[in-house]
């Protein structure tokens, strides 16, 4: 029987993993997990996944940033939780844990002193993989929830920060994506009708609306309920983005929501092209990453710079629902095992 390769990204919204098999990407999937409702939210998605590996001759590397939510007291008490959890559901088969700038150790080696560089580096992991593939770039992963930003050179991640507070000084972490995040944390205001209007700051509509009225988002990305619970139509959607400006959806004024996304999705674009810019030494390649990895096209494009997709990198079957960039760290940990 064939070893699989199985890498985890275990993040507080969703759990990702990557199969492969003799150096090839055989599966991608993604699964929702609400962490912060529960530790048995993660045992859910877990099983669910483990359900569609068929072969019991397994390794596993795990990453995660799901220890952030608020279900745990502190970050090391979600790391201790999340490994515990993780060792229980993968039973017998050999497990490792990224460690950040150490790389992978056994699970058993695993102590406390290594929780620190264990919290929120999954980043570290996608960016490394991709560094060593070019003599420098910029990778930029924009997900359903973070943009991360690193330079790249000389096979090495650059980095300025290494923890989630550091990366935010540091503008390597921007927290908003194209899914989970809140209109209101994206603009203050908005261009509706030749008039500049400000967002009401409730949680009305998330940037999950702007792009599906952009027709940007797939349904796959799209497994986050809505704000307000109702359906996924652009319609829906439309409605609720009417509620940040308190107004109402007509639908004869379908266009003008329309034209008010668009707004939102400039500004949001042209809030990551600036952290771009900050981090960018040279005219150089863009690695995009993560579901949102259209809008790092663009930004490329705007910079006059190269463009390679995450998922480029990879040999992989051509019929995955989920594409490596999809999942850029579960992807890079499948490939980091020690076999």
């Amino acid at each position: 029987m064939n070893q699989l390769s199985v890498g985890w990204d275990i993040g507080g919204a969703h759990v990702k993993v990557c199969v492969v098999e003799h150096q090839k990407i055989i599966a991608v999937y993604q699964e929702p997990c609400p962490l912060w409702q529960g530790l048995d939210k993660l045992e859910f998605a877990v099983k669910t996944l483990l359900q569609k590996i068929s072969n019991s001759n397994q390794k596993h590397a795990i990453t995660m940033t799901g220890e952030l939510v608020d279900l745990f007291a502190n970050r090391h008490d979600g790391v201790r939780q999340i490994i515990q959890t993780m060792t229980q559901l993968l039973g017998d088969s050999e497990i490792q844990i990224f460690c950040g700038k150490s790389g992978v150790l056994p699970v058993s080696e695993i102590n406390e002193t290594h929780f620190d560089s264990i919290a929120s580096a999954n980043w570290l992991a996608s960016a490394s993989f991709a560094a060593k593939q070019f003599e420098d770039c910029l990778f930029v992963d924009i997900g359903s929830t973070t943009t991360d930003i690193l330079w790249c050179e000389n096979g090495d991640v650059i980095a300025q920060g290494f923890s989630d507070y550091e990366r935010l000084i540091s503008q390597e972490l921007i927290y908003i994506g194209i899914v989970r995040t809140p209109v209101m944390s994206v603009v203050q205001t908005v261009l509706d009708n030749e008039k500049q209007v400000g967002i009401m700051a409730e949680h009305f509509a998330t940037m999950a609306d702007v792009y599906r009225l952009t027709g940007e988002l797939s349904e796959n990305h799209d497994q986050i309920p809505t704000a307000d619970g109702a359906e996924k139509t652009i319609e829906a959607s439309a409605r609720r983005l009417s509620r940040m400006l308190g107004d109402d959806f007509k639908i004869e004024e379908f266009a003008r929501w329309q034209s008010v996304a668009q707004d939102i999705r400039k500004q949001q674009i042209q809030r990551i092209q600036n952290s771009c810019e900050l981090h960018l030494n040279k005219k150089t390649i863009l690695v995009g990453a993560g579901i949102g990895r259209f809008l790092v096209k663009e930004i490329a494009q705007n910079l006059e710079c190269d463009y390679v997709d995450f998922s480029k990198l990879f040999p992989m079957n051509q019929d995955l629902t989920f594409k490596p960039a999809d999942c850029a760290p579960a992807v890079a940990m499948a490939f980091q095992i020690k076999i």
